[in-house]
Parts: C-alpha cells; structure tokens; sequence
C-alpha cells in the first residue's frame, strides 16, 4: 500500500485514532505443545563458513498478486526482487493476497535456540499503525537439487489456530488488460472484490505482465482476518508474533520481524522437527482493500538474514 500517503495523512494533524494494543511477543509456539511432532526427511545440510553472508543471496521466483506498485520499477518487478541480494534496504511489493516471493541463503539455515531468521519489512507505529502481514513458509532441499521443489512447511504464527483464519483459501484475479485499472478477484469462499486502482499510480497495469498466465492468475494458503481501522486515520495493526511486514515487540526491538524454524507444521497443521532449512517463502497474508486512495494491503519486504551469523 501506498505508505507514504498514510504518513501525510498523520502529518496533517487530522483526528488520531487509538491505536489497538499489542499482544506480548510469544517465544514458544503453543501448537508445537499441542500437536505431535513428526520427523521431516533431511537433505544435505550446507554448511555456513567464515565467508558466509547472513543476507539473502538468491531471489528463486517472484510472483506478486496484483497491486498498485506492481510492474513499477522500483517495487514491482523481477528486477525489484533481485535487489533483495545482500540487501535490507531494497524493497518490493508483493501486491495482493497470495503474491510471493521466495528466497534462500548462500548456506542452510540451522534451527538453533530462539528465533533463526529475520524479515526486514516496512510497517508503521506505534501511534498510528500500518503493518502489512505476510505469512513465512520454509523448506528443506531434501532432494538436494539447488532449487524449491521441495515440500513446503508454514511457520504458524499467533493467527495460525484463529477462528477468523482460513486454510486452504484460494484466490484468482483476473487481468483487465489496461493500465490503471480495477482487477477483479473471486475466491473460493464465493467472494468477489477488486484490487483498486488510484490516483497515484497511473502508468502501470495493476496485474503483473510478467505472470506465466497473462488471462488469470491464482493463490492458495492461510488467510488471515483483516485488521483494518476505518475512519479519518486508517490503520491497519499488526499481530502479536509470526508475520513478516507486521508492527509487533519483535520489529520494535530489532527493526525486522524473526521466526523461529520450530514453529514449522506441515499441511495437516501438525508440527515438523527441521533441523535446518535452504528455501524462504513470503507471501501476503491478508485480503484487504484500504479504498481507493490507498489500496491493496500488500506485504513488503527490505531482506532477510540468518540470526545464527
């Protein structure tokens, strides 16, 4: 979303709005106590050495839901992404609910004690929030071929057990075929709806021209509620722990979100011991439309790094 536009809203002194008060950070994945936990299959652990980067070295595939930003230059495209090498300052936009991008570093990621990896992303606090929640899968090379074709494991985060949160939810958009205009979404809950185009993004097509399928595209996974505040001041707060892009005590502490590969569960939402992990995956968690003015609610990530390093 377009986060400079809320940050003039702030600073033109309209109504402020109270901003809702956070959870305490979890350190322990309560699921893990509540699930048995089952051995994953291990490929080969790459080693870290002394010439190892703890920063992103490899961008494997971005595939953002459409969004204000995508196709921009800056924020939008494969180009975008690549700018997330060795970098925490870079960013890209994943647009809409399900767009992704997923990364890996020059060595495995051990699962040592407390948080193993942190996400640097961009949300707003304390005062006036706007975090961007993207939810963060893992995987092992267990087939040892270099690339993520491998099984994927999600780290459930404080939203995983929610009511509100929906698994298997399913999303296509579909391509209006001109700049600057409204995409059309459905899901698989009998939903339509529209990522919305905006005044201050006028040059691009929303949906991205660089998807294999340039007709529909579509995304599955864990959904969860949205947290949008309406009113003079729009804030979006965060979750209390697990989300990349997500105003929370861990992004106060350090300035990125960690997770912690033991909070890892297989499809079946049954915990998974990893020793380590070689492949990143971070995709926007939340279908919301902040209205016209200010868009989609799209994660946005600046890097990553191994805490161990």
């Amino acid at each position: 979303m377009k986060k400079s536009i809320f940050n003039t809203l702030v600073l033109c002194g309209t109504i402020a709005f109270s901003a809702c008060q956070k959870e305490s950070l979890q350190t322990t994945n309560d699921l893990a106590q509540q699930k048995a936990i089952v051995p994953s299959k291990v490929g080969t652990v790459r080693a870290a050495t002394l010439l190892s980067s703890p920063l992103i070295s490899t961008v494997y595939s971005y595939l953002p839901a459409p969004g204000q930003f995508i196709n921009e230059a800056s924020f939008g495209t494969p180009t975008a992404a690549a700018g997330l090498v060795g970098s925490t300052s870079n960013i890209v936009s994943l647009g809409g609910y399900g767009g992704y991008v997923v990364f890996g570093f020059d060595h495995s990621v051990t699962n040592g004690t407390g948080a193993d990896i942190g996400i640097y992303g961009n949300p707003l606090g304390p005062t006036y929030q706007w975090s961007e929640p993207g939810i963060v899968m893992v995987s092992q090379d267990t087939n040892n071929n270099g690339i993520p074709d491998d099984t994927w494991y999600e780290l459930a985060g404080s939203q995983y057990s929610a009511a509100s949160t929906i698994k298997n939810y399913k999303i296509t958009y579909y391509n209006p075929g001109t700049i600057a205009t409204n995409v059309l979404w459905r899901d698989n809950q009998g939903a339509t709806g529209y990522v919305y185009a905006n005044a201050y993004h006028t040059s691009n097509n929303y949906y991205p021209t660089f998807a294999p399928n340039l007709d529909s595209i579509s995304f599955t996974g864990t959904k969860v509620a949205n947290t949008l505040v309406t009113g003079t001041i729009i804030t979006n707060p965060g979750y209390a722990w697990g989300y990349a892009d997500n105003y929370a005590t861990d992004h106060t502490t350090y300035g990125y979100n960690t997770f912690d590969i033991s909070w890892a569960v297989n499809s079946a939402g049954t915990s998974v011991s990893l020793t380590h992990i070689d492949f990143v995956k971070v995709y926007t968690a939340q279908n919301c439309a902040a209205g016209p003015m200010l868009g989609e609610i799209s994660t946005e990530i600046k890097g990553a790094r191994d805490l161990h390093l």
